[in-house]
């Protein structure tokens, strides 16, 4: 099957799709929200110190929305230095203008607002926002995003009881201005000096005897990946960024940065309070956070040893993730079912190789993808390229493979073709974890393997019912493919989520193009666009 056919196969599916649905209103809801960031002080670990409020919520306000829910948020920035919000996991369909970050967006500057409009076009699922701008992450002004199924459209578990939202990440005592200059001047961020649980040291979750509840687990934090563990209880993944699983119980789960997952909790225990764990991954020290699950019934406080984390590293690790899996015959967004799409009888058109590097340029660390150490520019790309102002980026600065020679800094812009169907593959020489976003998209995580990837390694691919996902683990000296459509028009951003590498230049831009330029492949510069650098003064 060629990717035009398969793409013409999912359009036709989704049609039928929608035919199959009683035409209830002509338009989808709005929901409208004002959000002002501020700082603020507080002790998430006992030490007073500044973080970043939005509405005088740390972490944010959680987003509670409905797949097709049209979003309207104005965000007042009253911060002393310019600032973004990316909605990590939100596709924004046609529509990279609303993606809160320095490639496609001027920063909001401090004292203004800009009102940013998108919608959860066919998405459903646990998801997050965050600060995209300088190290404000490191201070706060995360939150969590949950998109909830339309009415009619099933999802693959009995309603749960209740629902948690848990931002679990670690962090430092240290300003993020302080964090900056550690950057900017060459040295490492130093390690973090604990986790969080939704902004607390300790907090709890309660609960009745005998329900079942969903925890929706997400890591917001800088640099560590966590595993996730509850005393006396099992944990049946249902939902990884929205995509419905194969229902697995485990005993405990790793998340990386950047990632989401939704486990279902029943509360079948004697009725006391339990342990929550969260413990860093691949460190030489383990930092531990605890939090409380209590059952509305108990009159016993937590007690005994913390329950253990898994005593293997990187194969445990590698091998609980393949385990995850796509329910093929359950619904996501829409009725039609996730497996309908066959992505493994596509062959994928081309083959990018990404190789990730730590690089001294002008005697300070850098972190790059194929030798290239990304640099923002003044003038967002996506500007750039809408009012065609020359010297902002180049689209051959990037290679499509990794080569010999010096790192190098550049703007770097990589070109693609709307409705490619392509494979990346993700080389990690390195001795540490990777963790790689892709803005505008979610991919079909097709493989994991040790050492050097090679043609041979497609022979262990899972092309039947792996899942689709936006943010994908690389372990150290190993090798991650994913498989990708490309179907959403715009200026994309690929990143490492580990901030300190994305902060240093491990990221570039996917210039996803059609010269057609109508709104069926992309929408039209926002009216109310910010205008900044070489786009100052054009007319949106």
């Amino acid at each position: 099957m060629t990717a035009e056919v398969a793409i013409l196969l999912h359009l036709v599916l989704g049609v039928l799709a929608c035919l199959s649905v009683p035409l209830v209103k002509a338009e989808d809801p709005y929901k409208y929200y004002t959000w002002t960031v501020t700082y603020g002080k507080i002790s998430p670990l006992g030490v007073p110190q500044q973080v970043i409020l939005i509405n005088g919520q740390f972490p944010g306000p959680r987003l509670d929305v409905v797949t097709n829910d049209n979003i309207v948020l104005n965000l007042i920035n009253k911060l002393d230095q310019p600032f973004l919000l990316t909605w990590n996991g939100i596709k924004q369909r046609k529509n990279s203008w609303q993606d809160g970050v320095l490639g496609t967006n001027c920063p909001i500057l401090p004292n203004s607002n800009y009102t940013y409009k998108f919608q959860t076009k066919d998405q459903i699922g646990s998801f997050t926002y965050f600060p995209s701008t300088s190290l404000h992450k490191a201070a706060g002004g995360y939150g969590g995003l949950n998109v909830y199924q339309r009415p009619g459209i099933p999802i693959p578990f009995p309603k749960p009881d209740g629902d948690f939202t848990l931002l679990i990440g670690d962090w430092y005592k240290t300003n993020h201005k302080t964090l900056q200059q550690y950057l900017d001047s060459g040295k490492p961020l130093p390690f973090p000096d604990g986790l969080l649980i939704n902004g607390q040291a300790h907090t709890s979750f309660s609960g009745d005897q005998g329900k079942t509840y969903m925890f929706r687990i997400s890591n917001v934090g800088l640099s560590s990946s966590i595993n996730f563990r509850i005393q006396g209880h099992t944990l049946k993944l249902v939902e990884v960024e929205g995509s419905h699983t194969i229902q697995i119980i485990y005993d405990s789960l790793d998340v990386h940065v950047g990632q989401s997952v939704a486990v279902l909790v029943t509360l079948n225990q004697s009725p006391k309070d339990y342990y929550i764990v969260a413990s860093t991954r691949f460190t030489s020290t383990v930092l531990t956070t605890t939090a409380v699950l209590h059952y509305t019934n108990s009159h016993t406080p937590v007690s005994g040893q913390l329950p253990s984390g898994p005593s293997y590293q990187i194969d445990w690790s590698m091998q609980q993730a393949r385990t995850f899996r796509w329910n093929l015959t359950a619904s996501a967004a829409r009725p039609n079912p996730q497996g309908s799409f066959h992505y493994g009888q596509i062959k994928p058109s081309r083959t990018i190789v990404l190789a990730n590097s730590a690089p001294q340029i002008n005697g300070k660390q850098r972190y790059a993808v194929n030798r290239v150490s990304y640099i923002n520019s003044d003038t967002p790309l996506k500007l750039a390229d809408y009012f065609n102002i020359p010297g902002v980026f180049s689209l051959n600065s990037i290679q499509t493979a990794p080569s010999g020679g010096p790192a190098l800094l550049a703007t770097a812009v990589m070109p693609a073709s709307l409705h490619e169907f392509i494979e990346v593959v993700f080389q990690n020489n390195e001795n540490t974890i990777q963790s790689w976003h892709l803005d505008g998209y979610d991919f079909w995580v097709v493989g994991y393997g040790h050492g050097q990837w090679t043609p041979a390694s497609r022979n262990g691919y899972n092309l039947i019912d792996t899942l689709t996902r936006h943010t994908a683990q690389v372990y150290p000296n190993s090798w991650t493919t994913i498989w990708v459509s490309l179907d959403n028009q715009g200026m994309w951003n690929l990143r490492s989520a580990i901030w300190e590498r994305q902060y240093l230049g491990q990221q570039f831009y996917l210039r996803v193009w059609n010269q057609d330029k109508t709104p069926a492949n992309e929408y039209d510069i926002p009216p109310n666009a910010l205008l900044c650098g070489k786009a100052k003064g054009q007319r949106a």
